[in-house]
């Protein structure tokens, strides 16, 4: 289990549009049509905060923006330090080296980190605050474990909707992005109480109870659909182990909808969907396996939509997804080489004219699972 694409592929169209192999990492634009290596890394998460941040408009060149990355160690955590005092290192062993990960571009993760945002389901944080204040409390305030953190949007998200101390550990395999995960996290909670971080670099596909000793809660974002069944059923029981709630969102529900209608519309879909099954992963099956695999733990599970709408306004994000919606079926499927791309050529056409909507629904799922000291 991990990061497995960027929101990332396993997931293609909003994890494609960012995916550029690990030496660009965060070098440009986040071409859309890269289709790299489809187990990687990533999140659907975002770069430090402002359009002053990397790959912003005042942004060095490339190769400074990669030399700025946080130096990170396989097997020892960062220690754990207030955001503001992250400590920034040179050059952590060089980019592009061949055993890295493929990366997403923070420009992409960017882009798209208002919509998600936007989508998650604020419907299901009333009873996950009702589970967090049941729970005993730790001097060093709510541990939270965030899984495949991508550059950390979910912290930038919850974390300030949340009230009291945090301490965010987060999780992923490539440190570039823990680097933007740490600098860009947010420094208080709710209520003004202070928020540290931590980072944690490896493959979560060896997640053990071990691993969330302590912890209060488990998140996620966009990280189910690009998961195998197995993968899901070890998050499940290592959750179920810490006896703490998960709260896993975005995850990709297999449906599209645009407007004006296309002949074409139904066809990309179903190729899409199958781009995503591939090697084993769930894809829009991910929330039906997931919400199986912690009920089976005991755990009670509420599921909420958490749709992508964009219009006009969000025609930016539109583009570079539908670039990435309609390669990875044309990936899946290259007798729609031709007809897709007539297809793309026209709907690029009526996003840049404002007259696309988009509607890509997603699914958000809170496991509460029981706590290890007392009865859910």
């Amino acid at each position: 289990m991990g990061t497995r694409d960027g929101d990332g592929s396993g997931r293609s169209g909003e994890r494609n549009a960012g995916r550029v192999p690990a030496d660009r990492a965060g070098a440009g634009d986040g071409d859309p049509t890269a289709q790299a290596a489809r187990t990687g890394t990533g999140c659907p998460t975002d770069g430090p905060d402002g359009p002053d941040g990397p790959d912003g408009p005042d942004s060095p060149s490339p190769s400074a923006v990669e030399r700025a990355t946080l130096r990170l160690r396989e097997a020892v955590p960062t220690e754990a330090v207030p955001t503001e005092s992250v400590p920034v290192d040179a050059d952590p062993g060089g980019p592009g080296r061949p055993d890295e990960p493929p990366r997403y571009a923070p420009a992409w993760l960017r882009l798209r980190e208002p919509a998600d945002a936007a989508a998650r389901a604020h419907d299901l944080l009333d009873p996950l605050r009702i589970r967090l204040a049941n729970l005993p409390s730790r001097a060093d305030g709510l541990v939270v474990h965030d899984l495949g953190c991508g550059t950390g949007s979910m912290g930038r998200w919850l974390a300030p909707l949340l009230d009291g101390a945090q301490h965010w550990v987060l999780h992923d395999r490539d440190p570039y992005l823990l680097h933007f995960a740490a600098v860009g996290a947010p420094r208080s909670a709710a209520d003004g109480s202070r928020v540290t971080v931590e980072t944690r670099r490896g493959d979560l596909a060896r997640l053990t109870p071990d691993a969330l000793a302590g912890a209060g809660l488990v998140t996620a974002s966009a990280l189910l659909d690009v998961l195998t069944a197995e993968e899901v059923g070890t998050l499940a029981a290592a959750c179920a182990a810490a006896g703490c709630p998960a709260l896993l969102t975005l995850s990709v529900a297999g449906r599209v909808e645009l407007a004006p209608a296309h002949p074409l519309d139904a066809e990309i879909t179903e190729a899409f969907n199958d781009h995503q099954r591939r090697t084993g992963l769930l894809g829009p099956d991910a929330v039906t396996s997931a919400a199986e695999a912690f009920a089976a733990h005991g755990a009670t599970v509420r599921a909420h939509p958490s749709p992508w709408r964009l219009g006009p306004g969000e025609a930016a994000l539109a583009e570079q997804w539908l670039r990435g919606w309609v390669g990875a079926a044309v990936e899946q499927r290259p007798e729609l080489r031709e007809p897709a791309g007539r297809y793309l050529e026209e709907r690029l056409a009526a996003c840049a004219a404002g007259e696309l909507r988009v509607v890509v629904h997603h699914t958000d799922l809170l496991a509460l699972c029981r706590p290890t000291g007392g009865s859910s």
